[in-house]
């Protein structure tokens, strides 16, 4: 089994979205949901710790297009480190199903293992909520994108962007992160995901209100005093 001291070389230091602190993150809430639910600890632990792995950790310049298929490299990943531990093809098999399931944006296989369907939803629970928006906006920042740009007609009707619009934190969430708790697949993943999503949708449309520059009634009156 994969060690969380062996595991923390598969990812970079400075990374704030997808580092080493969300796969702890991850691998907690993998637990928790696998016993939960009756999944195969063993095969949700090192699905967990391998989900975003890569031996050539990228720079944080590199942004979504060094990730752009990074499920398959993270399962072939498993598959060096976990035959080198000896575990079975079937065991290691399980595992590779649950990363390369694990992704919103590719569903070309989608979780069909208790198990996968554990590492997805312990995923998209740390991108929703509190961490979920801090995430978003670390993101963002990172790719040159500001917290709120006001997004097109086009974007929400088809997820696409207008010539020369921003793809801010605010359109990530209002094109993903809004419809996370639909797509999760356990019941206890569900209930977690209530108060997590109503925190989310809370901190995006203060912050779009406050970036249009719009006053509510109580802010004003707050403000007259």
């Amino acid at each position: 089994m994969p060690t969380i001291n062996q595991a923390r070389r598969w990812y970079p230091a400075d990374d704030p979205v997808h580092g080493f602190d969300h796969v702890l993150r991850v691998y907690a809430m993998a637990e928790m949901l696998a016993i939960a639910e009756g999944a195969d600890l063993r095969i949700v632990r090192a699905a967990a710790l391998l989900h975003d792995a890569s031996v050539d950790v990228l720079p944080p310049s590199t942004g979504e297009v060094g990730r752009m298929n990074h499920q398959h490299l993270s399962a072939e990943l498993a598959q060096e480190v976990l035959a080198a531990e000896g575990w079975s093809p079937k065991d290691i098999a399980a595992v590779q199903h649950a990363i390369r399931a694990h992704r919103f944006r590719e569903n070309t296989e989608p979780p069909h293992t208790l198990e996968a369907q554990v590492l997805f939803d312990a995923d998209k629970l740390d991108a929703i909520g509190a961490i979920g928006a801090a995430r978003a906006i670390a993101y963002a920042a990172r790719r040159g994108e500001p917290a709120y740009a006001p997004p097109s007609e086009r974007f929400l009707n088809t997820g696409q962007l207008e010539a020369e619009e921003h793809h801010s934190a605010y359109h990530e969430y209002r094109y993903k992160l809004i419809h996370l708790k639909d797509r999760l697949h356990t019941e206890t993943a569900r209930r977690l995901a209530q108060e997590r999503h109503q925190q989310m949708v809370d901190f995006f449309e203060a912050l779009a209100r406050e970036a249009r520059g719009e006053v509510r009634d109580g802010d004003s009156r707050t403000l007259s005093r």
